[in-house]
């Protein structure tokens, strides 16, 4: 009698079916954004505003640090783009991300449904060109991001020591109605936009615009760059970016620029993008000769009241950093972590990673001996 083949046996003789070998995907480098073809306006349209091409556009005309250029890493697999990755090369054989101190989120730009299995083999193939340099770094990237683990497995397959750190603090606020974004602030902060928003609403001379491009942009420029020299703020590190910056992201249809006047003179500026329902403020200023009228806090209500009604914003965007004050307008904190690549194989980089790791093993220990003595 025979019975059904057993399927965990494998008659005499018979070979094992070959294992499917590895997704491959090459990179090819381009110098300039212009170089990248617009079979990748997919990619660059995938996510937030600052993935976009404006965004790099403007970083690159002016937010670049001396002697830096520009990279643009083009992995594609099977004759399809797969995953874009904007890096920066520097003096010193020093590589990361393309990122300055305006990033608030970077991400390598995947192909809309990429599978692990492809970001993975991007990510090999990313790592083989960062076998060339000493080390790398990647910045402001969301440790939550669905695709990270995937591509970080592709840059430790190519052989590389991968180091994940905390970069900085990201405060936004989930938001549905002006009203009820309002009752959820402080009450010291709520009774100042409710009083110093009258006192502005009586007095004829005081005005708010909202621009988001055309002939009012201008003027606009103008009168941000105008409040900025008068504020308490330090000099920008790239003073030019707000020229670059803004002209692109009105283009793009992201650009809410808000200026508050008295009379011909602009006491509070400020800007934000929009995109996918995310408003991002990069910049805002006021001058503190006009304290009196709380233009900051006047202009800053008006703004967000604004990016719900007008523009549908379900979530605000404070930007870098644990500024005190951001806690007032936004109630929740996550963080975004950088990553740390390096040929293990190479002295310089054996060293960069030993100097993180011990930096880890130290800052643990410092931890656990202020934790003992409470």
């Amino acid at each position: 009698m025979t019975g059904a083949a057993d399927p965990f046996i494998r008659p005499a003789g018979s070979a094992a079916a070959p294992a499917a070998a590895p997704m491959s995907a090459t990179v090819q480098v381009a110098a300039a954004l212009a170089e990248v073809g617009p079979e990748w306006d997919p990619l660059l349209a995938s996510a937030g505003f600052q993935s976009s091409r404006a965004w790099f556009e403007a970083l690159v005309a002016a937010a670049l640090p001396p002697g830096t250029q520009p990279q643009f890493w083009m992995i594609g697999a099977g004759g399809r783009p797969l995953l874009l990755l904007p890096m920066l090369a520097g003096p010193g054989r020093r590589l990361c991300s393309l990122t300055t101190a305006y990033t608030t989120l970077f991400q390598p730009l995947a192909a809309p449904g990429a599978t692990d299995a492809e970001l993975h083999a991007a990510g090999a193939a990313a790592g083989r060109l960062c076998r060339a340099w000493p080390h790398a770094t990647l910045e402001a990237l969301d440790p939550d991001w669905p695709g990270l683990p995937p591509f970080l497995a592709g840059l430790r397959a190519a052989g590389l020591g991968v180091r994940r750190y905390l970069h900085f603090g990201n405060w936004h606020e989930p938001v549905a109605t002006w009203d009820a974004y309002l009752a959820s602030r402080p009450g010291p902060l709520r009774e100042t936009i409710r009083r110093k928003s009258r006192a502005c609403a009586r007095m004829p001379e005081v005005r708010i615009e909202v621009v988001s491009g055309g002939d009012a942009l201008a003027p606009a420029l103008e009168a941000y760059e105008s409040v900025y020299a008068r504020s308490w703020k330090q000099p920008e590190p790239a003073p030019g970016l707000a020229a670059a910056l803004l002209p692109r992201a009105a283009a793009a249809g992201a650009l809410r620029l808000g200026v508050m006047w008295s009379g011909s003179q602009p006491v509070a500026a400020q800007y934000w993008t929009v995109r996918n329902g995310v408003a991002i403020v990069l910049k805002l200023a006021h001058d503190d000769a006009w304290r009196a009228l709380s233009p900051g806090t006047v202009l800053t209500a008006h703004m967000i009241r604004s990016l719900i009604a007008e523009d549908g914003v379900q979530d605000l965007d404070f930007g870098r950093g644990d500024d005190a004050y951001k806690q007032s307008w936004a109630s929740l904190r996550r963080q975004r972590i950088g990553v740390l690549i390096a040929p293990v194989w190479r002295p310089r980089g054996a060293a960069v990673l030993f100097r993180h790791d011990i930096g880890n093993l130290l800052r643990t220990v410092r931890r656990l001996a202020t934790t003992a003595k409470l």
